[in-house]
């Protein structure tokens, strides 16, 4: 038998049930591939986030994270490094401090801040990339697809994928109205995945009635069985980049900082906060910060 500790967290939120929910695994070494996908499954998140060892202590890293939907294996996930360090950090009782982690996209360093009784995780995320602008008849059939008009969108944002290592299309749109009645074509946006190589669609506008939230959004993924994703760190962390590149905000030198907000028609409202390390007008490093709050903690036996 092979004895796992899973937490369910709730992370991009203090408050139960709200964020985005991820499963975390600790002590999973033993675990083979087919079983942490099993286990993906049974939890049911969008994401799952399996802590490993690493093999010896001359790794340059102190843990290895796998990340699962329930259907397949993605190499990272935002809100799942968070509910991650947030279960070890409880677990191990840990003061602040900076953990590095090994993940498909590279090692990747993570500080931990010990609050009172509580912490806050902040996780600098991959290498900024931003693709060329899709050609007309592709934009055309991605706006279709989630159930938008070409007048709905903002000029000013191309539509286009960006990635820190788990790219995601991003479309800039004019009214929260437009977005909290989004009605997207499941079906149509998972083909479209296949053509244009990227799961993710994140939707988001400036439209915001609160001065300390700069944007909402919305993110669907169904190619990777994630129909709607409450909050997503590997698309609010990825936007600041775009806004960057695009010159949509202008700043040469210094660090853009942002508060994104995400989940309010999934009623799992979260919020976090976006650093935009910027030399010359590019982006050179993305971080976000979050809270979380544990929902459970059970032992498990496989």
């Amino acid at each position: 038998m092979k004895d796992v500790i899973v937490y369910q967290i709730d992370s991009f939120t203090k408050e139960k049930f709200k964020g985005n929910p991820a499963g975390v695994v600790l002590n999973a070494e033993k675990l083979t591939s087919e079983e942490m996908q099993l286990i993906a499954r049974e939890l049911n998140n969008s994401e799952t986030a399996f802590v490993l060892k690493p093999d010896s202590e001359n790794e340059g890293f102190d843990y290895h994270i796998r990340y699962f939907t329930p259907t397949t294996e993605v190499p990272i996930c935002g809100h799942a490094t968070i509910a991650a360090l947030y279960a070890k950090a409880i677990e191990s009782k840990l003061e602040s401090c900076i953990i590095k982690i090994y993940t498909q996209v590279g090692i990747l360093p993570i500080y931990i801040e010990r609050i009172e009784d509580d912490y806050q995780i902040t996780m600098t995320q991959g290498d900024f990339q931003l693709n060329p602008v899709f050609d007309l008849s592709t934009e055309e059939n991605i706006i279709k697809a989630l159930g938008l008009k070409i007048e709905d969108l903002d000029e000013r944002c191309p539509v286009q994928i960006a990635s820190t290592g788990h790219s995601k299309v991003m479309i800039g749109i004019k009214s929260r109205s437009a977005l909290n009645s989004l009605t997207p074509d499941f079906t149509s946006l998972a083909q479209l995945s296949t053509m244009i190589n990227c799961n993710g669609y994140f939707v988001f506008t400036f439209d915001t009635d609160d001065q300390n939230i700069l944007t909402y959004g919305r993110m669907f993924a169904p190619a990777i069985g994630i129909s709607e994703d409450p909050v997503t760190g590997n698309a609010n962390g990825p936007l600041g980049g775009y806004l960057i590149e695009n010159k949509i905000i202008e700043m040469a030198d210094g660090t853009f900082e942002f508060t994104a907000r995400q989940g309010e028609i999934t009623n799992r409202i979260g919020e976090m906060k976006v650093e935009v390390t910027v030399n010359n007008n590019t982006p050179k490093a993305i971080r976000i910060t979050g809270n979380a709050v544990a929902v459970f903690r059970v032992m498990m036996s496989i």
